[in-house]
């Protein structure tokens, strides 16, 4: 299901937002300041975040701008919001490069048709975050995935070693760049490891006072 983070200090616009979007099927997480909004950001994982541009403590425009310089949430599309009387400043909008811009009070068919698209957009940058990287491998390797006890397979990290064409070494390694991710992946990695290693020392061990 796609997450949305909606940051908006008006009850109203609350209210009109969450039943909008929810009705659609969307997931809707909803803070109130726009600290809170940047806090919740590693836990809620947004697809899209609503920022209003007058919100206590980071303006909308403040959070666009953090989301858009992380890379970790380089996926995230970030509308701006504002009141039909709100001041709405175009030129610092384009400045933090906002994904789009609604008035309020929402309209469903307008917010959504904003919305659904973005969504697909940020799915699509999702899966596009994993590049692969050439390392080299020995002629004699066959095509064959690496044991999980060397690494373990996980969203984030995609291992996958390929058939040498004549004259080439090569192994594709994909890695994301989230650090959280590829600590899990260490740790599965490790964890699957340690019975064998246990096993080998306690032999080593066995075997020297056994002389």
């Amino acid at each position: 299901m796609s997450r949305i983070l909606l940051a908006d200090d008006s009850p109203h616009a609350q209210r009109m937002g969450e039943r909008i979007l929810r009705e659609e099927g969307f997931e809707v997480v909803t803070v109130t300041d726009g600290n809170t909004a940047l806090m919740r950001l590693a836990d809620v994982d947004p697809d899209v975040v609503l920022a209003d541009v007058s919100l206590p403590s980071r303006s909308g425009y403040e959070i666009c701008q953090e989301v858009k310089k992380q890379l970790r949430h380089r996926h995230v599309r970030v509308i701006l919001t504002a009141g039909m009387l709100e001041p709405f400043d175009e030129a610092q909008a384009a400045a933090v490069k906002c994904d789009g811009v609604l008035k309020k009070p929402f309209e469903s068919s307008v917010v959504l048709d904003m919305v659904r698209p973005l969504i697909a957009a940020a799915s699509a940058a999702r899966v596009q975050r994993i590049a692969p990287v050439e390392f080299p491998l020995p002629a004699s390797e066959k095509e064959q995935p690496l044991d999980p006890a060397v690494l373990a397979p996980t969203a984030a990290v995609l291992v996958r070693v390929v058939p040498e064409p004549p004259g080439i070494q090569g192994m594709s390694v994909a890695l994301s760049l989230e650090a959280d991710r590829v600590r899990a992946a260490v740790t599965l990695a490790l964890e699957a490891s340690l019975p064998k290693m246990i096993d080998e020392i306690t032999e080593r061990v066995l075997i020297a006072l056994s002389h």
